[in-house]
């Protein structure tokens, strides 16, 4: 609130008069209670007067007023309404709906039912002032002249405050005044220190008191009426008392005046008169409602300072809807308000940054934006506004319009441009400022737009070849909106391109008050629309069959416009108060939209039939399986069947999606004329009650609708909600070009789910399920205009969240036209032309593809995301129909190019066929498990992060299916899976015993089951022996001649193939499975492969080579004698070399030999058992012979070069652990008989060759003399 004082032009010179009113004043005597009379022709003259006549021009008129005139005049130029006193103490409120972020047209006001206080309520100044009100909390209130004054008390705070002598510290008083002037308030004071930008609490309960007890206030004329009927004596007594009892405050003024008007030649007696601050503000004066500018700035300056924090853009939000709410109130401080909004907002910082690093603004900010550029529409669109005004808006959009930081019309040009600073240097050169640093462009940026621009220039060479036959719905009549047109341009949202196609200037990107300025050149004077907005009667008793005539078959006018501008002026009506006239209007709009729509199809049909009589080419074979349904079977054409075309017309700007919103705001037009009237909500908080802190929960209620017949309409099935839910079938089913840009996308995507939504809430009725039907089947037909048409260009955006409400909706009154629609619609052009593409990673199929076009489509995962919802809700419609279920999933099959949407599909179609409660759908089993093998082989040859959940899932689908499906994969798996996978999840899972259990088969089942497992798992094996051997040697098992060729696999391929931990992991499965033979060939072919190094003490396969040693053991002489040469030749390591050695020795050979402890710190699982060994009889082997002579030899020869290549870069840090490898290697040499001999010289020589090393050498010689 903003408490400054009264300005001083508020205060007009008032000069005395010839004749002196006479009289004293006097309080008004409050009006007795009882009937209430009719009011006096003097009050009813006075009423009129006090509201529309300055005061002054009054005073100028007459020379002698009577004092009942001026105190009645006076009494009633104070405002009436409390609603005006509301409006100028609270923000509107903001529904949590993301809708306040697009532009939706005004709302009809509220009731004038008195408020209540919802939670919300209690922070508001209007209901705080009125709580002090009710309260008993204004005092001393008097009105002189146009000026009233008060005192208000301070509301009591729950826990009183104590002054220090202990006694309650009293209430706080603050002194309000409040100047006004025909039924406006022009200024108000308050002595509290409330900062904001509405009034504060104190203001306004001065205010609703005034308006509550005008009777009863005290009244005086103007002071300078007062003083005229005093004399000399009592005027200077009159001075003397008022500086006495304020000499504090006005001395040093009152001596100011004094002096100068002692002197004869100064400013003040050369001006007639003296100023009257209640005499009522000066007939030049702007009359308008006071608003402080200084706080609108600084509040507004502050919230865009908080960035994109949630309050913050509320507070914006509220705001913008508050000059709405001026705006309806014709009040123009709405205009004065979003100027000062609008200059904040060129000014924040921000904008400079994103521009100087070639960053494109914040979501959020930018939606601000948006609503910024479209009350500017609104307000330049006002009918009422005169040439002066339209002028003076003009000049300061066009100064907004050149700033360097105000943002571009297409919110993602500064990405087309890609450049970090040239960004807006196209501007920056027309304005003669362009800087050098922005000339070289990225190679990049340049491929990009001439990308771009080229594929402009071709779709406006193949739109004005086929205009004549596909005649877009934005066609103008007038002349008078000719040049209004232009904004609504095929490149509105892009850059203007140069005339000259050779010109290499770029061309000025259109800011974002380029719209508005388009606006200010469209003209009401047309005089057909004249007569639109004036009479519901308005019409033509002559048909009119012109395809751009003023009127329809039904002599009901149309008004031919380009809709975002029908949509423009419509809002403009509603924001500026004339509901009518926008309802009117609207209702034309929707029936020029309706004959268009069947104008284009007819056009459509019509061309389909002059083609198919100049061509006798027979449709290809595909014709039967593409989006051509029963209504173009029969008559199809290559033409008529494609769903596609590169030459189709298109619309490039859609009405869904539009920064206008075009469809939302006469939508919300018709539809609030159709709202039950004891359940209305607006759509924007702009009524009385919601300003007042009407509870959410209110707000939230669903709004209930019914049918009112349009006035004037000569079909008595039109009604506005008809017309309503009409108009937002019609620019839903538009065929509309994706936008450029991932904002732009965005904002498509947002308004069609807000359509959406909106139709949601209107419960369907005969007359509303007739208009959906009606307009199914003309967007079925309509051609390349309609987005559900055929021969669409590839870049339409596709119509799947708009096709399942429809499917929803016609599901239970005309199926076959809801499977008609959803089948149509499934298609998605842009990827078709890429029938192989997937994501890679599992992600959105065509990514890598729309990296490389232009524009790219940022929304694709939430495209396919509808695509795959829409089909799944048609699946769950046709579980019990197996031919809908069966074009359903060719359907899904052939447009759903995602694995990762696909296999959703599959599990939705799974948990739909299997319900927790309820029969289960064997034909919809059958359907989850098909698309399941679609995804098995999408997925095969490419990297999907989900593949493994894939896999499971299918085997799960298969085994609800039934066994003969668990044949199936096993039998093919090579299409759907790979080697690993096969032998691994898919074959173990179904040969587990929980699976056979599950199936409930008999013998013969489980013997073809297991047939087909171990087929599997020998063709697996050959293919990948290395990571299916195992799996393979377990699925068979069982059965001998299956095991043996397994084996034999594993055998051929360990030379070439497997590595040497794989064959260790087979020969230990062998060995477990009592096949030690085998397991020691297995290990023979292992030990070949490895290689250990003198410090590879820690290496994973020495408990493979301990355990391969032992098994060598446990069998025999030979066999070790054939394991020990291997072992000697691949392993180096001193460490292991004397393990096995010891080991190996303390038992027989045929025995079995204790095993290391397992490097991971488990046990082995069994002991080795010779070949018949009773062991008695058998000594072990001796050091001295074969085959452990050798293994000895090796073991000291490997301590030696162990020895020397540790000391060759030791560290005294390692010398302990040097000194025990010295012990252990002592161990070892005296197993040999002349090792200590060995020994002794290998400590002699490190003497001489590392003397060098004292330390060490020192305790060497300590520990080993």
């Amino acid at each position: 609130m903003a408490v400054t004082a009264a300005p001083a032009t508020s205060r007009r010179l008032c000069c005395s008069r010839a004749a002196i009113l006479g009289g004293s004043p006097s309080l008004l005597v409050p009006p007795a209670q009882g009937p209430r009379t009719p009011d006096s022709l003097l009050d009813v003259t006075a009423k009129t007067v006090a509201e529309t006549i300055p005061f002054q021009r009054i005073e100028e008129r007459y020379d002698r007023i009577p004092e009942p005139v001026q105190r009645r005049i006076i009494f009633w130029s104070f405002p009436r309404n409390e609603r005006d006193i509301c409006m100028y103490s609270s923000l509107s409120r903001v529904p949590p709906s993301p809708s306040s972020a697009v532009n939706g047209g005004g709302s009809s006001s509220g009731g004038g039912q008195p408020p209540h206080h919802g939670p919300e309520s209690q922070n508001l100044s209007f209901c705080k002032g009125l709580k002090l009100l009710e309260t008993g909390c204004v005092d001393n209130v008097l009105q002189v002249g146009f000026h009233l004054s008060g005192v208000v008390t301070g509301p009591r705070n729950s826990a009183t405050a104590t002054l220090p002598c202990g006694a309650p510290e009293p209430p706080q008083k603050f002194k309000v005044s409040v100047s006004f002037d025909r039924c406006k308030i022009t200024s108000v004071t308050c002595s509290c220190e409330t900062k904001d930008i509405f009034w504060c609490q104190h203001v306004v309960a001065l205010s609703l008191y005034r308006i509550r007890n005008a009777e009863s206030v005290r009244l005086r004329v103007p002071i300078s009426e007062t003083l005229l009927q005093m004399d000399r004596q009592q005027l200077q007594k009159f001075v003397q008392y008022l500086i006495s009892e304020h000499h504090t405050e006005v001395l040093p003024t009152a001596q100011k005046l004094a002096d100068e008007i002692l002197q004869q030649r100064s400013e003040i007696n050369q001006i007639p008169g003296a100023p009257d601050p209640t005499a009522g503000a000066s007939a030049d004066d702007e009359h308008t409602w006071h608003l402080d500018e200084e706080q609108v700035c600084e509040q507004v300056k502050s919230y865009l300072s908080q960035g994109a924090y949630y309050n913050a853009n509320k507070q914006l939000n509220s705001l913008f809807s508050k000059v709405r709410e001026m705006l309806r109130a014709q009040d123009s401080n709405g205009a004065r308000m979003l100027t000062l909004i609008t200059e904040q907002f060129l000014s924040d910082p921000r904008l400079q940054m994103w521009r100087n690093q070639g960053t494109p603004m914040t979501d959020k900010c930018r939606q601000l934006w948006d609503q910024l550029g479209s009350l500017w529409v609104c307000i330049v669109l006002n009918p009422n506004c005169t040439l002066q005004e339209k002028h003076h808006w003009k000049q300061l959009l066009e100064k907004w319009s050149v700033i360097d930081v105000c943002p571009p019309e297409d919110p993602d040009y500064r990405l087309q441009q890609q450049g970090s600073r040239d960004s807006y240097s196209s501007r920056d050169r027309d304005r003669d400022r362009y800087d050098e640093r922005y000339r070289d462009r990225d190679r990049y940026a340049d491929r990009e737009r001439d990308r771009r621009e080229r594929r402009d220039r071709d779709r406006e060479r193949e739109r004005d070849r086929n205009r004549a036959m596909y005649d877009s719905s934005d066609s103008s009549e007038d002349d008078d909106d000719d040049d209004s047109n232009s904004y609504t341009h095929r490149n509105s949202k892009r850059l203007r391109l140069s005339g000259s196609s050779k010109s290499q200037t770029p061309a000025l990107p259109r800011s974002i008050f380029h719209r508005a300025l388009d606006a200010v050149g469209m003209s009401w004077d047309n005089m057909h629309l004249k007569n639109i907005l004036s009479s519901d009667t308005y019409c033509s008793h002559v048909p009119d069959t012109s395809s751009t005539g003023s009127f329809n078959s039904q002599g009901q006018p149309l008004w031919h416009e380009s809709i975002p501008l029908c949509a423009a002026r419509v809002d403009s009506l509603r924001s500026h108060g004339h509901m009518e006239a926008a309802l009117r209007l609207a209702v034309s709009v929707v029936r020029t939209m309706k004959q268009q729509q069947l104008i284009a199809q007819r056009k459509w049909h019509e061309s389909q039939q002059n083609s198919s009589a100049s061509t006798s080419v027979k449709p290809p074979p595909s014709c039967k399986v593409t989006a051509c349904t029963s209504r173009c079977q029969g008559q199809c054409t290559v033409t008529s069947c494609s769903t596609t075309s590169i030459n189709a017309p298109t619309n490039i700007d859609g009405w869904v999606g539009h920064p206008l919103d075009p469809i939302g705001c006469l939508f919300d037009t018709l539809a609030d004329a159709s709202v039950v009237p004891e359940h209305e909500r607006p759509r924007t908080p702009t009524s009385y009650l919601d300003l007042v802190g009407m509870e959410d929960q209110h707000s939230n209620l669903r709004p209930r609708y019914h049918h009112v017949p349009v006035v004037g309409s000569r079909d008595r099935s039109e009604t506005y909600l008809t017309l309503a839910f009409e108009v937002a079938l019609i620019g839903l089913g538009q065929q509309r070009i994706m936008p450029v840009g991932l904002y732009a996308q965005e904002k498509a995507c947002k308004q069609e789910d807000r359509l959406i939504v909106k139709l949601q809430e209107i419960e369907l009725d005969n007359s509303l399920v007739a208009v959906l039907r009606r307009q199914a089947i003309i967007l079925l037909e309509g051609g390349p205009s309609s987005g559900l048409g055929i021969g669409i260009h590839p870049e339409s955006i596709p119509m799947h969240t708009f096709a399942r409400f429809l499917f929803l909706s016609l599901l239970n009154y005309y199926p076959d036209l809801a499977y008609e629609v959803g089948l149509r619609a499934m298609r998605l052009p842009l990827l078709e032309e890429h029938e192989d593409s997937d994501d890679p990673l599992g992600g959105n199929a065509g990514s890598s593809l729309m990296m490389s076009r232009s524009p790219r489509w940022f929304t694709l995962g939430h495209i396919e995301t509808q695509q795959c919802a829409l089909s799944s809700t048609m699946l769950s419609a046709a579980k019990g129909e197996v031919m809908r279920l069966r074009t359903v999933l060719e359907s899904s099959q052939r447009h759903i190019h995602s694995s990762s949407h696909l296999f959703k599909l599959a599990q939705d179609a799974f948990r739909f066929a299997t319900p927790e409660n309820g029969p289960r759908h064997p034909t919809l089993l059958s359907v989850a498990f098909e698309l399941g093998l679609q995804v098995m082989r999408m997925t095969l040859s490419s990297l999907n992060w989900r593949r493994r959940e894939m896999v499971r899932w299918l085997v799960t689908c298969a085994t609800e299916v039934g066994v003969d499906a668990l044949i199936s994969i096993m039998q093919n798996w090579y299409q759907f899976f790979t080697a690993t996978e096969a032998t691994g999840p898919v074959a173990t899972t179904i040969m587990s015993h929980s699976t056979i259990m599950r199936l409930n088969l008999n013998f013969g089942q489980q013997e073809e089951l297991s047939s087909c497992a171990r087929t599997l798992a020998l063709q697996c094996a050959t293919k990948d022996p290395p990571n299916c051997a195992l799996n393979a040697l377990t699925l068979c098992e069982n059965e001998a001649l299956a095991f043996e060729t397994a084996y034999q696999i594993v055998v051929d391929a360990a030379s070439h193939i497997m590595t040497s931990s794989q064959l260790f992991t087979i020969a230990r499965y062998m060995e477990h499975r009592g096949y030690p033979t085998r397991a020691y060939k297995l290990a023979m072919l292992a030990m070949k492969n490895v290689h250990l190094a003198y410090n590879q003490d820690t290496h994973p396969a020495i408990n493979d080579i301990h355990w391969a040693c032992a098994l060598s053991h446990s069998l025999g002489k030979t066999e070790l004698s054939n394991m020990i040469p291997l072992l000697v030749k691949n392993v180096q390591c001193a460490t292991v070399l004397s393990d096995i050695l010891r080991r190996c020795s303390m038992t027989a050979p045929g025995i079995s030999c204790p095993h290391p402890t397992p490097l991971d710190g488990g046990k082995h699982p069994h002991p080795h058992r010779g070949r018949g060994c009773a062991g008695g009889g058998i000594k072990p082997l001796s050091y001295d012979r074969p085959p452990l002579r050798q293994l000895l030899e090796a073991a000291v020869a490997a301590y030696i070069n162990t020895t020397h290549s540790r000391l060759t870069h030791i560290s005294p840090r390692h010398y302990g652990d040097f000194i025990d490898f010295l012990t252990k290697a002592r161990d070892t040499f005296v197993l040999a008989h002349d090792g200590h001999a060995q020994f002794t010289q290998l400590i002699e020589n490190m003497k001489v060759a590392y003397k060098g090393k004292k330390k060490l050498m020192f305790l060497v010689k300590e520990r080993f003399g």
